[in-house]
């Protein structure tokens, strides 16, 4: 745990300052709050919520030494986890500076640090989410192996997981799904489909979908790479 104080410390910091400039741009500059923005900071931090959750529930069954109780842990909270995972990334896209409106006195560089530093929070968040699952599920699944983060299988797990976080901020920003949406499935798979039936929004999806499940893996390596190699 000690080896991942700096980290946790750090996107603690990066969340609370985003939320510090995002509060503050009304008062300082005479403007309406953004309330969104402050609805995405908390919803980038629903994953890890969820996530600890999902250990504790893990740490039950493991005191109970109930494997039915393991496996429905697993399974929900892998879920639920994999479900709220991409609003941490979606913070990405406020990168496009639609909170900016005509008429407002806000200065270009306050705004400019405020949605860089909204988007690495949601990065921060996303790639710390990951690390903490990719060590939980390593010693988990690899008990008895010595170096079990380095496992080609939990690797290519990351790899999949990373795809479907930037396949879910497509969903988020351009077909405006939530991830609550999921209970309505006969709706969301109609939309779904009506949507793809574009062939341009196909190939947007792929794009987007790519570049940023590339991005963030290169982020995770940095991040991750490191600690995983004084783990070992």
């Amino acid at each position: 745990m000690t080896l991942f104080l700096p980290t946790l410390v750090g996107v603690g910091l990066l969340n609370l300052y985003a939320l510090a400039l995002v509060l503050l741009r009304a008062p300082l500059f005479s403007t309406r709050l953004y309330r969104p923005m402050t609805w995405n900071i908390w919803l980038s931090s629903v994953p890890a919520v969820i996530l600890v959750a999902t250990l504790g529930g893990l740490f039950l069954a493991v005191h109970l030494a109930s494997t039915l109780l393991l496996w429905i842990v697993i399974t929900v909270g892998g879920l639920m986890w994999l479900l709220a995972l991409p609003n941490a990334a979606y913070l990405i896209t406020e990168l496009n500076f639609s909170h900016r409106q005509a008429g407002e006195n806000v200065p270009m560089w306050y705004d400019i640090v405020l949605v860089l530093t909204l988007a690495l929070s949601g990065v921060a968040n996303t790639l710390l989410n990951i690390l903490l699952a990719h060590v939980i599920i390593s010693l988990i699944a690899y008990p008895n192996d010595p170096h079990p983060l380095v496992n080609p299988t939990t690797w290519v797990g990351i790899g999949v997981v990373l795809l479907l976080v930037g396949f879910g901020v497509y969903l988020g920003r351009y077909v405006r799904f939530n991830s609550w949406d999921i209970k309505r499935p006969i709706q969301f798979l109609r939309k779904l489909r009506g949507h793809f039936e574009s062939r341009a929004n196909r190939r947007a999806a792929l794009g987007l979908t790519l570049t940023h499940a590339l991005l963030l893996g290169i982020l995770y390596l940095l991040l991750a790479g490191p600690q995983i190699i004084y783990l070992m």
